[in-house]
């Protein structure tokens, strides 16, 4: 349109000059020969030709960088408003920035679309899962993403458990407030556990992922008491135990693909082994006080989950549900005077919810929280079945991940309790290769 007016305007300056000149010409044509005159306004003419041409030349070189600044212009703007389509425009117009969107306004139709019912803008589709997992590296493993088919991921992680314990029991009658006959004892657990564990994760499909889990546990356990007598007797105990844990394998399975930027599900099932040694597998002393520390539970166990996947821009929220079953069995086992017959390990719920967020390209963060309730232990002791009391397990979670190359991360998941049967802190560092 600019360059229409320029070319109109030189034209009618061109043809001024003429009209300006063929006056003059006109007055000088009485005193002038025909010949020499027709001479000197050809030389005019061809003069203000050439001029004409120069100008034309130069405007469509304006006309070409002006095309192409406009074109930069577009560009930056859609990067800036992350546009990902402009929808078509009318012929003769340019897509460019607010010029393509003007464009576009001026062919809508009264209802604000276009013909074809497309919005000038269409914001791109949400990321999958897959394009997320980044941002999902630091979730807990039990609600990580699935692997794509094909991958195979092995993790080599270490871990450190903390837990400690203060109890002060007053043994006997209390006569008067202040005034008490009996025993005073207390104790002070203090418990610490070192692990490490390789596990393998293979995804058959895009939507079914298989995995197992070999841990390698080393405990050590002081506990020490003190009864109040005549004097105080103090006795202290400090056991040990280290070896391969119960081993575990599962498989998970995507039930949705969560189109249109809806939850996804993912359903799990876990089974555990009995693997390591168990609490009824190790050696006792006369008093029932075990030599050393158990690695395992000693019993099968099965869990069934379900966890949810909730991307919500700039973060993706995740929650669980799960229930694990241990599988009881026939003891058979005498300690001292006892008979130890059928144990059936209390069965626990677990919960759990939080949000991951991603920093950058390489680092990503987690917070949540996880409550296990676990129910009471059922044991036959000389054909008497006692209860044991349930457990409420309470812990704040914070996770982290950072990305050293396409093929490895590092990624670091904190634990701290929050109830008083909850280990004080847990901390892993998992180190997954990607094949």
């Amino acid at each position: 349109m600019y360059f229409r007016k320029a070319v109109h305007l030189l034209g009618v300056s061109s043809l001024a000059i003429v009209m300006v000149c063929a006056s003059e010409g006109a007055a000088r044509a009485q005193e002038e020969d025909p010949s020499a005159r027709l001479a000197r306004l050809e030389a005019l003419v061809a003069e203000q030709s050439r001029r004409l041409s120069e100008q034309e030349a130069m405007l469509a070189r304006q006309a070409e960088l002006l095309e192409a600044q406009s074109r930069r212009i577009d560009e930056r703007w859609r990067v800036d408003n992350r546009y990902s389509e402009v929808a078509p425009v009318p012929a003769g117009a340019t897509l460019l920035g607010p010029a393509g969107l003007e464009a576009w306004r001026a062919g809508q139709d009264t209802t604000g679309q276009n013909p074809d019912g497309r919005s000038p803008i269409q914001p791109p589709p949400p990321p999958s899962l897959n394009e997320r997992r980044l941002q999902l590296a630091a979730v807990p493993e039990e609600v990580a993403v699935l692997s794509p088919k094909g991958r195979l991921t092995f993790d080599v992680s270490a871990e450190y458990t903390r837990s400690s314990a203060n109890r002060l029991v007053f043994r006997g009658v209390e006569i008067v407030p202040g005034l008490q006959i009996g025993v005073i004892e207390a104790s002070e657990a203090d418990r610490d556990t070192f692990g490490a564990t390789i596990a393998g994760r293979y995804g058959i499909t895009d939507r079914i992922e298989v995995d197992a889990r070999i841990p390698y546990l080393k405990r050590n356990d002081t506990i020490t008491t003190v009864q109040q007598r005549d004097e105080a007797v103090t006795r202290t105990i400090d056991l040990k135990g280290d070896g391969i844990g119960d081993v575990e394998a599962g498989i998970r399975y995507q039930i949705n693909g969560g189109e249109k930027g809806r939850p996804v599900f993912v359903a799990g099932l876990r089974v555990k082994s009995d693997t390591g040694e168990g609490p009824f597998d190790i050696p006792r002393d006369e008093f029932g006080v075990a030599s050393r520390l158990a690695t395992g539970s000693g019993f099968w166990g099965i869990e069934p989950s379900l966890s949810m996947l909730f991307p919500s821009d700039p973060a993706v929220i995740f929650a669980n549900i799960s229930y694990f079953a241990h599988l009881p069995r026939d003891i058979d086992k005498r300690e001292g005077d006892i008979l130890i017959g059928r144990v059936d390990p209390g069965d626990s719920i677990g919960l759990g919810i939080g949000f991951a967020f991603a920093l950058n390209q390489r680092f990503s963060y987690s917070l949540g929280y996880k409550h296990n309730y676990i129910r009471p232990t059922s044991t036959e002791l000389n054909n008497i079945t006692e209860k044991s009391d349930d457990l409420q397990i309470g812990a704040l979670t914070f996770g982290m991940s950072y990305r050293i190359t396409d093929r490895f991360s590092l990624n670091g998941n904190f634990e701290f309790g929050v109830t008083e049967d909850a280990p004080d802190m847990r901390f892993v560092l998992r180190v997954p290769v990607v094949f």
